[in-house]
C-alpha cells in the first residue's frame, strides 16, 4: 500500500484548516492547524508544523509528506525548512472542507486528517486507523477516539463527547456529557480526535450535501455523514496529544520536547 501524508499548516487568524490524502494505490494524510491565536508558534527554535511534520516522516506506511496551507507565510515557512506543501483556498469553514479540496487535486483511495496544531502527535497512532486493505465501503469515514479520564473533561464543551453501537458506529457526536449516567456510570467517555480518515467518494458527499441540523448545532463535520445515514468508524488510540491553543499549552509542549531532546 502506497501512502503519501499531506499536512496543514495555520491559516489566517480565524480561519479553519484540514486534512489529509492517500492510501493504496496511493494513500495519502494532510496535517490540519485548527485557529491559532498566532501564526507559527516557535518550539525550541522551529515551527510548530515543523515538529508534526518530522513525526509523520516517520511513519513507515507513507511515502510523502505534504502540508496544505492558505498562508503564504506557512508556505515560506516550508520552504524554509524543506518541508513539500501545497496552496488551498482560504474559503472554507469546515477542515473537511478543506480536505475536499485537496481530493480534486490530488487522487487517492483515502485521506487522512492530521492536526497541525498537535506537535506531540505520536506516528503509532497513524497505524491504528490506517487500513491494510482498501474498505468496502465507498463512503467509508473513520475517527480515533481517546478515552476520558478526568470528570471536568467530560464537561468541557471543547471535547466533543462521542456514543457509538456495539459495531464502534457512530451514533452521535456532542458537546455535552454523553451518554447521560441516569441509570448506571458503567460506561468510559470518549472524544474524538483531529485524526480522521475519509475515501473520496465520502469527501465529494459531504462537499455536494447541505450541513445537516445536528452538524450546525455541534458544530462537528462528521455529523453530516451520520445524519444522511452514513458510517462513522469510531476507533480507540492509547495516544493523546495536546493542542496548542494558548501561551500555556505552548510552554507545556515546549519543556515536553526539550525533555525529549
Amino acid at each position: 500500500m502506497k501512502i503519501t501524508l499531506v499536512g496543514m499548516g495555520s491559516g489566517l487568524p480565524g480561519s479553519l484548516t484540514a486534512q489529509g490524502l492517500q492510501a493504496l494505490q496511493t494513500a495519502g494524510l494532510i496535517l490540519g492547524a485548527k485557529r491559532l491565536l498566532q501564526n507559527l508558534p516557535d518550539i525550541l527554535g522551529k515551527p510548530m508544523i515543523w515538529w508534526v511534520y518530522q513525526e509523520a516522516k516517520k511513519c513507515k506506511k507513507l511515502d510523502d509528506v505534504f502540508i496544505a496551507t492558505d498562508d503564504e507565510r506557512i508556505a515560506e515557512a516550508c520552504r524554509t525548512y524543506g518541508m513539500e506543501y501545497c496552496m488551498t483556498s482560504p474559503d472554507h469553514d469546515t477542515p473537511t472542507g478543506r480536505i475536499w479540496e485537496v481530493s480534486t487535486k490530488v487522487e487517492a483511495d483515502l485521506y487522512l486528517q492530521i492536526m497541525g496544531d498537535e506537535p506531540l502527535i505520536n506516528v503509532k497512532a497513524f497505524d491504528l486507523i490506517l487500513p491494510d486493505t482498501l474498505p468496502e465501503d465507498p463512503y467509508y469515514v473513520a475517527v480515533l477516539t481517546n478515552r476520558m479520564e478526568h470528570p471536568a473533561d467530560v464537561i468541557d464543551f471543547s471535547n466533543q463527547k462521542v456514543v457509538t453501537n456495539a459495531a464502534r458506529e457512530i451514533l452521535m457526536i456532542s458537546r455535552s456529557p454523553i451518554p447521560y449516567p441516569k441509570g448506571t456510570l458503567d460506561f468510559e467517555y470518549e472524544k474524538v480526535t483531529g485524526i480522521q480518515l475519509y475515501s473520496r467518494r465520502a469527501l465529494a458527499f459531504y462537499h455536494e450535501t447541505p450541513k445537516s441540523i445536528l452538524e450546525k448545532a455541534e458544530e462537528n463535520d462528521m455529523m453530516r455523514f451520520v445524519e444522511n445515514g452514513h458510517k462513522v468508524h469510531a476507533i480507540v488510540s492509547p495516544y493523546k496529544t495536546v493542542s496548542v491553543d494558548t501561551p500555556k499549552d505552548l510552554a507545556l509542549v515546549s519543556e515536553i520536547l526539550k525533555g525529549k531532546e
